[in-house]
């Protein structure tokens, strides 16, 4: 079994020639869950494209009809995104992510049922700097967070929490003296798996280009008072700061992130997981966490920064 997957990126870069666009300033960093061998996350950037990929878990016992697994997928996935938007620059994010899933449906080679319901999937948050505005997609539960003009915002895909919702609800209802814990949580999986990528449930990037095309998504002005300043790109297992352990709020996590780097949100995370585990959800004690954190400002604004090696 090999060593833990842990990336570290941290530096700044301009997206565009100096002088014609504010500076895109991008630190990055995922880390597996304590004791996994395997990261399921993954963080990435391409020129001015960043992302962060969660890949689902498969629980212990289920089939996925896939020879591959989600760290396999996100890492194709994420590859196959780069490569959209580079062939396509002026495409939507929503057109290049349908691109891109279709392009790893390929990738598979055949030698997978890409019609099973539990077949490989991954949450997406994109963000792409354009010059004077940025362009973002968020699907499913790796939310986005924004600080536009000193305002701070979160752009979150909430269909798995409504779904997940109903389910419990759903399951609820069974007698328990007729279910056993583990049959019912089998049997939950097993409807959120019919659930993903259906009108009435929720969308994930899976097998099906059309996915894609119900991300939610937006486009932020670089210039002027209402301009972005800082997002930060989050799995759930970093954004569970808020979300879980309620550390601080939105505006706090940017503050922290800008001071601490992303792997100064990551560790607090691991200090909450170990502190309150009562808080923890979805039968994990812990996640994979993933945190892309992006700063505009001016070129030559004298702002520190520090590099580090890629993993």
């Amino acid at each position: 079994m090999g060593a833990p997957d842990r990336r570290y990126l941290t530096g700044s870069r301009p997206a565009r020639p100096i002088g014609t666009a504010p500076l895109m300033r991008v630190r990055s960093a995922s880390d597996p869950a304590p004791g996994q061998p395997v990261n399921e996350d993954v963080v990435f950037g391409f020129g001015p494209l960043v992302g962060v990929l969660d890949g689902a878990t498969v629980p212990e016992g289920f089939d996925t009809g896939c020879v591959h697994g989600p760290a396999w997928y996100v890492r194709h996935l994420a590859a196959r995104i780069g490569l959209a938007v580079a062939a396509r620059p002026a495409a939507t994010l929503m057109s290049s992510l349908a691109a891109a899933i279709l392009a790893v449906r390929a990738d598979h080679g055949g030698e997978c049922d890409l019609d099973h319901p539990g077949t490989p999937s991954s949450t997406v948050c994109l963000l792409r700097e354009g010059g004077d505005q940025v362009d973002y997609l968020v699907l499913c539960d790796s939310p986005l967070v924004l600080d536009t003009g000193g305002q701070v915002s979160v752009v979150a895909d909430e269909r798995l929490d409504a779904a997940m919702a109903d389910l419990r609800r759903t399951v609820a209802q069974l007698p328990a003296s007729d279910v056993d814990p583990r049959t019912r949580f089998r049997q939950s999986v097993m409807v959120q798996r019919e659930r993903m990528n259906r009108t009435h449930g929720y969308w994930a990037a899976a097998s099906d280009p059309d996915a894609a095309y119900h991300a939610v998504t937006g486009t932020l002005p670089l210039r002027g008072p209402g301009a972005l300043r800082r997002a930060a790109l989050l799995s759930d297992g970093a954004s569970c700061a808020v979300e879980e352990f309620e550390l601080f709020d939105w505006a706090g996590l940017l503050d922290v992130t800008a001071a601490e780097g992303p792997e100064g949100l990551i560790g607090r995370v691991r200090a909450a997981e170990r502190d309150h585990p009562e808080r923890l959800r979805r039968h994990k004690r812990s996640d994979d966490a993933s945190v892309v954190f992006c700063e505009f400002g001016p070129v030559g604004e004298d702002r520190p920064t520090k590099e580090s090696p890629v993993g």
